[in-house]
């Protein structure tokens, strides 16, 4: 069976990440997956195996948690170590029937309660850390059954005693209902359940399987993307169905990664923005680990040019690139733009790209107050097409909010120029009075100074733009080279400096602006 044959069939059917493992073993059973750490779930499996062997063990987890009690149509919620074992017992639970709802091991007790309830009586996979950190919150009541994965707990089901369970067909959920539910980043407040089906997540395949035809050798796919994101399942499954050898990483320390990328040559990269950013200075380690790299790419959030143009001159391959996609959990990739090596450090870091072609998501920019949207006065960012998430569980209200017949408001604003190019230029929640685009200063001024390990503009508490700053080992800043830096932004109030580690994030590495702005507050109060 070729890749290309699969694919046209998920454009027909839905992907089904269930099934995929086993899709992608009849393309190519060789087909290897490395690992950077071992499987919490299956601890003797090792660090490296097949597709075929992937497969297997995909399917005997869903035979032990079938024995375990999950049954088809019912929620089971994923929520964990980070580890690669939770896309491989996502795929366990979508392979029985059951609808996956993967949650971020970096939410609090207290957002995990509350999802809980709203997915009213779901089967809990989970593991004996991530029960440590739910000690306080009434699972016997919020839940139908835990079960772990690792360290056996009383009142929980251990999938490690249920070894060698009979085997269960597969059953394969209807087209358009639920089968994965994410959740968004909660840079709000508690995070909204994005419901994708099958027919959503097969049609967001499209423009990432026209961008993995860029190779034209089987090289290896880097992955360093959060193992619960809905852009892990688009990943997995293009790197398996076009037979590229994978590297599935969870290390995103620097050194950790510089070891990976020097022992297996990935052609490929796909990770977060910030990840990228900490990994600039690697593009200047002799031993060259972005040196193999023919394609760098992003989703989530726009990178700034400067992060892209150290990191593909880091790259030694011809027509080296990097590829960014613009898009969000509810509506997948919208827009996308390539870089390149000699002209990346002159790109506008606000252009997030074209609308892709034949049957990708169509773009519009709406007026916010009846005057046509441009560069001084944007609009709302809006998205149509048929990959655009379900609904928001319990929340149907909040999602028909966002919704206007086919067209989705992204909650980002903009403008498109007349070449087409999307311009993004903050989110609506984020823009502060006086600046045209945060985003755009802090691409600017992280441009000049490459002491600035990260930049916030966010909004003081008298609507005053607040930059604030990290440095490189935490160094203390360079008023001078700072105010030479920001001359051409001279609203901008003095800068407000706290260390890397202490700056709020979500689960995707995205800075918390408003927590950030609330801390800011905070401080001032108490000065």
């Amino acid at each position: 069976m070729k890749g290309s044959t699969v694919y046209k069939s998920i454009q027909k059917r839905g992907l089904h990440i269930g099934l995929l493992p086993e899709m992608a073993a009849a393309v190519n059973p060789s087909t290897p997956i490395t690992l950077d750490h071992d499987l919490d779930v299956l601890p003797e499996v090792g660090r490296r195996l097949t597709v075929a062997q992937y497969a297997e063990h995909v399917d005997d987890l869903a035979a032990r948690l079938w024995a375990a009690g999950v049954r088809t149509d019912e929620r089971v919620v994923i929520f964990k170590t980070a580890n690669a074992d939770h896309w491989m017992l996502a795929a366990a639970v979508s392979r029985i029937g059951g609808i996956v709802v993967n949650l971020s091991p970096a939410l609090d007790a207290e957002t995990v309660a509350v999802l809980l309830e709203r997915l009213d009586q779901p089967s809990l996979l989970t593991d004996g850390t991530k029960l440590d950190l739910l000690a306080d919150v009434p699972l016997a009541g919020l839940t139908r059954r835990v079960i772990t994965s690792a360290d056996h707990r009383p009142g929980s089901v251990s999938l490690t005693e249920l070894a060698g369970s009979p085997r269960v067909k597969p059953v394969v959920r209807p087209i358009d209902e639920a089968a994965v539910i994410t959740h968004t980043s909660g840079t709000t407040g508690i995070p909204k359940l994005v419901v994708h089906t099958p027919r959503t997540q097969g049609i967001r395949l499209l423009p990432q399987w026209r961008l993995l035809s860029l190779m034209r050798r089987k090289e290896t796919v880097a992955i360093n993307v959060p193992f619960v994101h809905s852009r892990m399942v688009a990943a997995m499954s293009l790197a398996l169905l076009k037979e590229y050898p994978v590297l599935l990483m969870r290390e995103t320390g620097p050194a950790e990664v510089a070891e990976q990328f020097i022992k297996h040559r990935p052609a490929f990269i796909e990770a977060l923005p910030n990840s990228f950013m900490e990994w600039e200075e690697l593009a200047d380690d002799p031993r060259a680990p972005f040196g193999s790299v023919k394609v760098f790419s992003s989703t989530f959030d726009a990178i700034h040019p400067g992060t892209m143009s150290r990191l593909l001159k880091a790259s030694d391959r011809r027509g080296a690139l990097f590829f960014q996609i613009y898009g969000q959990s509810e509506v997948g990739p919208a827009v996308g733009r390539a870089y390149f090596r000699h002209s990346a450090h002159k790109a506008n870091g606000r252009c997030v790209g074209w609308a892709m072609p034949n049957g990708a998501a169509r773009i519009r920019v709406v007026s916010r107050d009846g005057h046509t949207p441009s560069e001084a006065n944007p609009g709302y960012i809006e998205v149509a097409w048929d990959g655009i998430a379900k609904t928001y569980l319990g929340e149907q209200d909040r999602y028909d909010t966002n919704r206007d017949g086919e067209w989705w408001r992204t909650g980002d604003v903009g403008y498109r120029t007349r070449f087409g190019c999307l311009h993004m230029l903050d989110r609506e929640v984020d823009m502060i009075p006086g600046v045209r685009s945060s985003l755009e200063v802090e691409d600017v001024v992280l441009g000049k100074l490459s002491e600035l390990s990260e930049l916030v503009v966010v909004q003081g508490p008298n609507s005053e733009p607040v930059p604030v700053i990290c440095t490189v080992d935490d160094q203390p800043l360079d008023l001078g080279r700072w105010r030479a830096a920001v001359a051409d932004f001279p609203q901008l109030a003095e800068p407000f400096q706290i260390p890397q580690a202490e700056l709020p994030r979500t689960a995707t590495l995205k800075v918390q602006r408003l927590a950030l702005a609330r801390r800011f507050e905070e401080l001032q109060k108490s000065a």
